[in-house]
């Protein structure tokens, strides 16, 4: 799986204002920025992700995803 096909992914299933994804194909890391994840703790912002990939994560198709989420407002704080 490329970086372009698994944004799409998650972007079909989660509104995204910013996502950027560095990996080798089934090891990926991923900062996520959603106004979904407005309330959400951490825990219930990467189950929100990981819903979007369904099947993907049980097959095998991403073996790891590891991720920074954020709210807008968040994202707009964090130090880069």
């Amino acid at each position: 799986m490329t970086a372009e096909e698994l944004q799409a992914i998650i972007e079909a299933g989660l509104p995204c204002e910013h996502i950027t994804l560095e990996g080798d194909g089934r090891h990926w890391y991923a900062t996520i920025v959603s106004a979904e994840f407005d309330g959400l703790r951490a825990i219930q912002r990467h189950q929100r992700v990981y819903k979007t990939l369904g099947a993907k994560m049980h097959t095998d198709e991403v073996h790891a995803l590891s991720m920074k989420t954020f709210t807008p407002a968040e994202w707009a704080s964090a130090p880069r």
